[in-house]
């Protein structure tokens, strides 16, 4: 069976609807598991003390603000190349998951910063490019909002994304790029030396998977809602020219 075949949204409601509660209750078992492990059963780092056990939300809200794009960014070019319209459905979908994760990211950055930093912002290379991608978000859902037309919002905001993924490029790898900045360097990492200790490693590993299964879940159930609102939407065009 070709993954293309999912694009027609009668095969992608029956699939999702089977799918969302199995995804569902895995992520709220994940997260459960993940968050109640890393703030309850973990020790205070030395230096950071109880405040490193924010990195269980910031960490994995970071990463899923960041993979959220990356999401919206192959269903868009899917929309532009295939031109199916579930794609830049889940795109517009994905958009209000993801803006949340980035303001998760930076209100619990804020958090972590205040004792470590000794402010609440800087405008540190990552940071700011992570606050670039917050309103990349919110410019991307005015778009869908303020055109009529779906197909011609589609069109536009898949090149909207094509251009905002620059800035998830740079607030993935912003401390690689600069040396400069207060932002740590990567804190989850293939390289023993640079990586966490395993006790936080595996609870944060936990939580994680449940960040992630918790976007699956969000992203299916509002494709599921957008797909019945443009089918809401033709009906009710239908009447007007019956």
């Amino acid at each position: 069976m070709s993954i293309w075949e999912y694009a027609n949204p009668v095969r992608f409601m029956t699939t999702s609807q089977k799918l969302l509660p199995w995804i569902g209750g895995l992520a709220a078992l994940c997260l459960a598991t993940g968050l109640v492990w890393g703030f309850f059963f973990t020790p205070d780092d030395y230096r950071q003390g109880s405040t490193v056990k924010i990195f269980y939300l910031h960490v994995p809200a970071a990463m899923m603000a960041i993979n959220a794009w990356a999401m919206m960014l192959v269903a868009s070019l899917v929309w532009i190349v295939r031109r199916h319209h579930v794609s830049a459905l889940a795109a517009k979908a994905a958009a209000p998951v993801g803006v949340t994760f980035t303001l998760i990211a930076l209100f619990t950055g804020a958090i972590w910063g205040q004792p470590m930093w000794g402010t609440w912002w800087a405008w540190d290379p990552r940071l700011t490019s992570f606050l670039i991608l917050f309103l990349f978000y919110l410019g991307y859902m005015a778009l869908w909002a303020a055109i009529e037309n779906p197909d011609t919002a589609a069109d536009l905001t898949s090149v909207l994304c094509l251009v905002g993924s620059v800035f998830a490029i740079l607030s993935r790898y912003a401390v690689n790029f600069w040396n400069q900045g207060l932002h740590q360097g990567a804190s989850l990492s293939l390289d023993a030396e640079e990586n966490v200790a395993d006790v936080f490693w595996y609870p944060a590993l936990v939580a994680i998977a449940g960040f992630v299964l918790l976007f699956l879940a969000l992203v299916l159930l509002r494709t599921q809602t957008e797909i019945r609102r443009r089918r809401l939407h033709m009906l009710e065009m239908r009447e007007r020219m019956g």
